[in-house]
């Protein structure tokens, strides 16, 4: 079993003793974190209910302190952790592999943050039967990263600009700006049909449901009366055509531009499908013949990319712009269109 020393003051994810009280220093990766968190990254295979047992019995401190599980620890903070029996069993460190897989999608980063152009078909994280996502992959290929966390999520079969926080004050900073509609963010989408308006703004409550498998939907909200507990989300979208297509054999397209106003789950995909202008490629709320025939032409994925995100660093306030190129794949199928439209 790993040890940490009670003379170590560095902050580090690891099994606590069980010989000795452990005392942990704070950093940055760790500032603002509750405690009961902090607790559980840090004792890893001790239960939940043993982590609050003691924190209520106060043999955690910080800076000799007895402290609640809500407890908000600062740079510097030293937390003792009591002698802890983990149930996990000990396994070697798993090294980072020779070949990075996320490397050459990198399009910015600095001290505070780490922006990568997402391939479709990549989950962001694991669960659900992927053991690996975006986020595990960047720790596995930064072992010696301190924190590492996603600041949003895209889906999986989606590409383009994803965020992740190198600090956790950047991590709250961007949190706040999202919350607060401080960032713009634009997906490009193909969907079915001749979409007429240049400019046109949607507003639609959306509510979550599992369907019998347990996988996770989302459907627009048309009787009010019908959402008795209140569960819908009011979603908005500007919506701008970029350019109409008319194949001679597939049909009829519409390429468009979306600016995110609130970014609700499957958003974009449940707004378009409800409005008959499903996006094409999608597995979920598109029309299955339309995607099985856009398949034998070269567009094996859904449509769907984040092309551009516009924020101000979360530390410096300076502007960014951060754009991740249109996929080889969309370009090929969108001149194929236009070849023949």
């Amino acid at each position: 079993m790993n040890h940490i020393s009670t003379q170590n003051q560095q902050h580090s994810t690891t099994q606590v003793s069980e010989l000795a009280a452990a005392f942990l220093t704070v950093d940055e990766a760790s500032e603002g974190q509750r405690v009961d968190n902090f607790l559980t990254k840090t004792l890893k295979g001790v239960p939940k209910s043993h982590v609050y047992r003691i924190l209520r019995s106060g043999e955690v401190r910080v800076n000799k302190k007895r402290i609640d599980a809500d407890f908000r620890l600062t740079i510097g903070d030293v937390v003792r952790i009591p002698p802890t029996r983990s149930t996990a069993s000990d396994k070697p460190e798993q090294a980072a592999p020779t070949v990075s897989k996320l490397s050459k999608s990198i399009i910015f980063e600095d001290e505070a943050l780490l922006v990568i152009d997402k391939p479709a078909g990549f989950a962001v994280h694991g669960g659900s039967g992927i053991s690996r996502g975006v986020i595990e992959q960047m720790r596995l290929e930064r072992p010696k990263a301190k924190f590492l966390e996603l600041v949003h999520r895209l889906d999986r079969e989606t590409s383009g600009v994803l965020m992740l926080a190198k600090k956790r004050s950047a991590l709250v900073a961007l949190h706040e700006a999202i919350r607060n509609n401080q960032t713009d963010k634009r997906y490009l989408m193909l969907v079915q049909g001749q979409w007429l308006e240049q400019k046109k703004r949607v507003v639609l409550d959306l509510q979550k449901y599992l369907l019998p498998n347990g996988e996770r939907r989302v459907n627009v909200v048309t009787d009010v009366s019908k959402d008795k507990y209140n569960e819908r989300q009011t979603s908005e979208t500007l919506f701008k055509l970029l350019k109409n297509f008319a194949h001679p054999v597939l049909g009829q397209f519409s390429l468009l531009e979306a600016q995110l106003v609130t970014g609700r789950t499957h958003q974009l995909r449940v707004q378009l499908a409800h409005l008959g202008f499903a996006i094409v490629g999608d597995d979920k709320y598109g029309d299955f013949t339309v995607n099985k025939a856009l398949i034998k032409h070269g567009l094996k994925r859904m449509f769907l990319h984040s092309s551009v995100t516009k924020i101000k660093h979360p530390l410096t306030q300076d502007k960014l712009e951060l754009i991740a190129p249109m996929p080889a794949e969309l370009n090929q199928f969108l001149l194929k269109l236009a070849a023949n439209s």
